[in-house]
């Protein structure tokens, strides 16, 4: 059953499934796979995992800002079907939602799992058998949902399911608060980036994001992404294969600087840029308690509008559009 498809898609937008091979499977064969899994789990005796780089030794099981020690936690993994289209297809992507994060937004929407104590210690084998199960359940892809701070884990846990018969493109689903040395390590692993730049000025990054190096990491994030498997591209079914998708959470008058990040993605990383404008910004967490005035409130229809007016005028011209929904006025 295919999913709908968008009117822009075009065939050099495709890529045909019987050609589709996931990335990871060629390192697997040639043994690199396992070499970066070592190199990543040694690198975390003084953590350098996340733009943070704190140094703390993971791997005694310390722990900093990512809350998280020598195994990751896992708060849970279920076929999802609130994801874009072309991620969902009519399975459900298959994602795996790891506790914490290396960001402390005012604003996050699942501070639950990423702020606060959640989920169970997976410990390789543990995690292997969730991707496979996740593959089981007929998944068409395994989602990493914020894996910035777990990528040695992720690495180290991988040939056990590829062994095991895994076959899923990996989804890299992240805050875009990535470092380069994490993005070297999955290079040739990861199918689909899936980055959602948040804030592109510092000064509100450190404000609603307690982190003032945002804005760059991303940007320098999203060009390595780009480098590594360049624009999206879906198959004959409409499912997503290899690319970069950009999700973007329009907030409400401007403060996320919309135009600058769409500017940013149509200059210097691609004007085929695949990009999803999301409309689902309402406070919560530490905005909901009115520590924010500014931003608490949801969006209205035409802030929506205005971002993708601003997405067009900059040649942006691929977009993950969903059904109207209800705004304030």
């Amino acid at each position: 059953m295919p999913v709908p498809q968008p009117a822009h898609t075009e065939p050099r937008f495709r890529l045909r499934a019987a050609d589709f091979e996931p990335a990871y499977l060629a390192l697997h064969r040639s043994g690199e796979l396992q070499r970066r899994a070592r190199e990543a789990v040694q690198g975390l005796a003084a953590c350098r995992a996340c733009p943070r780089a704190c140094g703390v030794d993971r791997l005694a099981d310390k722990t900093a800002a990512c809350k998280t020690g020598r195994y990751a936690r896992v708060a849970s993994a279920f076929p999802h079907f609130g994801e874009e289209d072309c991620l969902r297809g009519w399975n459900g992507s298959g994602t795996l939602f790891f506790a914490w994060c290396n960001l402390r937004c005012v604003f996050c929407q699942n501070h639950d799992i990423s702020q606060q104590p959640a989920g169970v210690e997976a410990r390789p084998e543990h995690l292997a058998e969730i991707m496979l199960a996740l593959q089981s359940a007929g998944c068409h892809n395994l989602n990493l949902v914020t894996p910035e701070h777990v990528v040695p884990q992720i690495l180290e846990a991988l040939p056990l399911a590829v062994e095991r018969g895994l076959r899923l493109p990996i989804v890299y689903n992240t805050s875009a608060y990535d470092s380069l040395d994490s993005l070297r390590l999955m290079d040739g692993v990861v199918d689909i980036y899936m980055p959602d730049f948040k804030v592109w000025d510092e000064r509100r990054a450190l404000k609603y994001l307690l982190a003032r190096d945002y804005p760059d990491a991303a940007r320098r994030a999203i060009v390595e992404m780009h480098r590594q498997v360049g624009v999206l591209k879906l198959d004959e079914h409409g499912l997503a294969k290899r690319g970069v998708l950009v999700r973007h959470l329009v907030m409400p008058g401007d403060a996320a600087g919309a135009r600058d990040i769409l500017r940013f993605l149509a200059e210097s990383v691609s004007p085929d840029t695949y990009v999803n404008l999301m409309a689902q910004y309402h406070p919560a967490h530490r905005v909901s308690a009115g520590r924010f005035p500014e931003i608490n409130r949801r969006i209205t229809a035409r802030e929506l509008a205005d971002a993708y007016a601003a997405a067009r005028a900059v040649g942006l011209h691929r977009f993950d559009e969903r059904p109207a929904r209800s705004f304030t006025h």
